[in-house]
């Protein structure tokens, strides 16, 4: 299986909660996540009891998910400080009341290594810190049971803790991101301001010199100033309203096609370097906002150009899965330095002299709207290659 699609599988479903009426990227109910690894955890172990623990760190908020089997733990459902995100004191046993206190946690737990409790001769207590977040207390999943855990269960235990790291990680990108791709709205719509008077102006200008020129070859030469300033007037609309709107205007085109005009239009830029870029033939069909769409193609498709040594060939590659089409762009070029994979993705960063830093943000703020994930990564053979997903429906 290739690098790619090993990063988007899991061995849970991923739930979306996805608000239809504006355009906002999906996000990850992680407390959802935490209830569907307790459920299958009980059907695995004998539990007695079992809780996840982990903070929310825009809320600055600290969450429990728990679920109590044993009625001789304690007497009534044990529930939660709503204030306090902690948990409240009961009729307990013993020892559960000493699990909740949490006065057993050391910052030295290790990270992803089961760790046995040794509270009582009743109960047999493990924990597995499932982060690296330098906290009070820390991110955690415990579990309470009758029976001593042999050492395959206690992998399978470990197997569901590295599950849930990886997808508190994958919530906390995506917070990032969407922090990051409101901050690059607001950009977006400064931008306007900055940009509108100056276009009309160069309009202008280039109207007045076209009726001065005597000569019809430079009366031309103005006629296509102008035109051009009304091109990059009408993109420049597009891309501060069309993004921002709630829906995209989604159609169904066949990826083969839109990056062929993609392609086209890079030609001059492709001469110049005396490159290729080579991508399947065959036609795949995708629901996308079209116009959206090539300007993805045309920030990556311009990186790759740029990066490529003269002479040098560009890959595009796509393959289908039954929910999701993955599209590989590869250049042979020197790569992406380890400090900067995570930062190209920000707005005002660029690895180019002279580049604006907004063309792989709007490209991932394109892709995410479209419910996709947009990656970068530098190839064992050389060259660096970025990747996304679309959502895709296999036709019958």
């Amino acid at each position: 299986m290739r690098v790619a699609t090993q990063k988007l599988t899991s061995q849970l479903p991923l739930p979306l909660l996805v608000n239809s009426s504006e355009n906002k990227l999906p996000e990850l109910n992680f407390h959802q996540i935490c209830r569907l690894t307790i459920q299958q955890l009980k059907t695995l172990f004998p539990i007695a009891a079992i809780w996840i623990v982990y903070h929310d760190l825009e809320e600055e908020k600290r969450h429990i998910v728990d679920e109590y089997s044993s009625e001789k733990l304690c007497s009534v459902q044990i529930p939660q400080d709503l204030t306090t995100n902690s948990f409240v004191s009961g009729k307990l046993s013993p020892d559960l009341a000493y699990l909740q206190a949490e006065t057993w946690w050391r910052d030295d737990l290790p990270v992803l290594k089961v760790t046995e409790l040794t509270v009582s001769d009743v109960y047999h207590s493990y924990v597995c810190r499932i982060s690296r977040q330098s906290l009070a207390i820390g991110e955690y999943i415990l579990i309470c049971t009758h029976k001593l855990l042999s050492v395959e269960q206690q992998q399978l235990l470990l197997g569901n803790a590295q599950i849930l790291s990886n997808y508190l990680a994958i919530c906390r990108e995506r917070s990032q991101q969407q922090q990051e791709i409101l901050a690059l709205s607001q950009i977006l719509g400064q931008a306007e301001h900055q940009l509108r008077n100056p276009l009309a102006l160069i309009n202008l200008y280039a109207e007045n010199l076209r009726l001065a020129l005597p000569e019809e070859s430079l009366q031309e030469q103005a006629l296509l100033i102008r035109q051009k300033v009304d091109e990059l007037s009408a993109k420049l609309t597009d891309l501060l309203y069309r993004g921002q709107r709630a829906n995209l205007n989604l159609k169904k085109y066949n990826l083969q096609t839109i990056i062929g005009e993609c392609v086209q239009s890079l030609q001059h830029l492709l001469a110049e370097k005396n490159l290729t870029i080579n991508y399947p033939q065959q036609p795949v069909y995708v629901t996308v906002d079209n116009w959206q769409m090539k300007q993805v193609f045309d920030n990556l498709l311009g990186n790759a150009i740029h990066f490529s040594p003269c002479g040098g060939t560009i890959t595009c590659n796509w393959y289908t899965y039954s929910h999701e089409v993955i599209i590989e762009i590869c250049d042979r070029g020197s790569g992406i330095a380890p400090e900067e994979l995570k930062q190209i993705f920000k707005p005002y960063y660029s690895r180019r002299v002279g580049g604006t830093g907004l063309g792989l943000a709007i490209a991932q703020k394109i892709i995410l709207a479209h419910q996709g994930n947009l990656w970068a990564e530098n190839l064992p053979t050389g060259g660096a290659q970025f990747s996304f997903t679309l959502p895709y429906k296999r036709q019958k």
